[in-house]
């Protein structure tokens, strides 16, 4: 058993640094290397870690393992080459600027059954989540009938991301495939897969060819019915994902996150009893008071490859199918299909 991974980055911004925090916290793993077009190399001579300004220079180290933290445009691709080398690869979302891109991936994935792909969805590992998960596992509040999402920030870039996001030919899309997609995740995450859908999405605010709020309503194959509001005109940030139940209700709000902008996390457990109409059911609120989704989304990618084991969460198939409903969501809003010419997922 192999039991130090060396591991390259590509693409170090903040999101990469911040995944490089969080792979050193890890036993099996070893950076020794990392990609970006920004990194001034002179300044990073004292370091014990190899840096470069390409990724096709990163790959010719001795890698076994590649985290690919780019724009969506490159992500794809460099997931690509990654599993073309030979190395396990863990791909920031999105997946990729369209469904194509990610039925590319998977057709070399498939190629390569021995190499690890999983994507990050650092949504699924955080506290509120996983308890969430616990208690509907548990069916103690029987099943599920429908659920309601808001996931929103108050402008399309926020605290100094780059402007890229706003541009159509890198981005792929706005809030909801930035943003949104996590609540389109954790949705499935709960109920599988979206099977119809029906939206409204407007770029009415801030102008840009991108769509700054999306409003969607879907279903499963069991009818059990999804609203969503993904919005970059959020004034206040929110994340609100509530779900109910024949017995009760979870209700999952605020996140951990590096801005602290979107509140405490909690989640709120209600038990009801649906012949009593008294509108007001006993209620227990759990605080979640410490992120650690980065480091056990790391830790589940690093168990797979250690103990050969597939990728139980975040893996391809779930990419495929948010990606799938994201432009769904997209398409079954006439004028926006019409007016960006997106295609039929």
């Amino acid at each position: 058993m192999k039991h130090e991974y060396r591991v390259g980055i590509a693409g170090y911004g903040v999101v990469g640094k911040r995944r490089h925090l969080a792979i050193e916290k890890n036993k099996y793993l070893n950076v020794i290397a990392v990609c970006d077009k920004n990194i001034n190399q002179k300044n990073e001579k004292s370091s014990k870690v190899l840096f470069f300004n390409n990724y096709k220079d990163l790959l010719k180290t001795p890698i076994d393992i590649l985290f690919v933290c780019m724009t969506n445009d490159i992500n794809p691709i460099v997931t690509i080459a990654g599993l073309q080398k030979g190395l396990h690869v863990f791909c920031e979302k999105p997946p990729g600027r369209s469904v194509r891109d990610v039925l590319e991936t998977i057709k070399i994935e498939k190629k390569n059954k021995k190499l690890k792909l999983m994507y990050g969805f650092n949504h699924r590992f955080h506290g509120s989540v996983q308890k969430a998960l616990e208690i509907t596992k548990k069916n103690s509040l029987g099943k599920i009938i429908n659920l309601r999402g808001v996931y929103g920030k108050s402008q399309l870039i926020t605290f100094n991301q780059p402007l890229w996001r706003t541009k159509r030919e890198i981005a792929g899309g706005g809030v909801l495939l930035d943003q949104g997609i996590h609540m389109v995740d954790l949705m499935q995450l709960f109920i599988g897969k979206i099977t119809e859908v029906n939206s409204f999405i407007t770029n009415n605010f801030w102008k840009y060819n991108v769509e700054d709020n999306a409003y969607a309503i879907m279903k499963n194959k069991e009818d059990v019915v999804c609203m969503l509001h993904s919005s970059a005109t959020q004034w206040r940030h929110r994340f609100e994902l509530d779900i109910n139940f024949e017995k009760g209700n979870l209700i999952l709000s605020g996140i951990l996150s590096s801005s602290k902008s979107y509140g405490f996390e909690s989640l709120t457990i209600i038990k009801a009893d649906p012949t009593k109409d008294n509108g007001s059911p006993k209620e227990e609120k759990i605080l979640f008071y410490e992120d650690k989704s980065w480091e056990m989304e790391i830790n589940e990618f690093t168990k797979s490859i250690v103990n050969d084991k597939k990728i139980s969460s975040g893996n391809s198939q779930d990419a495929l199918n948010t990606i799938k409903t994201i432009y769904a969501i997209y398409y079954a809003d006439k004028k926006w299909r019409q007016k960006f010419s997106i295609p039929k997922p």
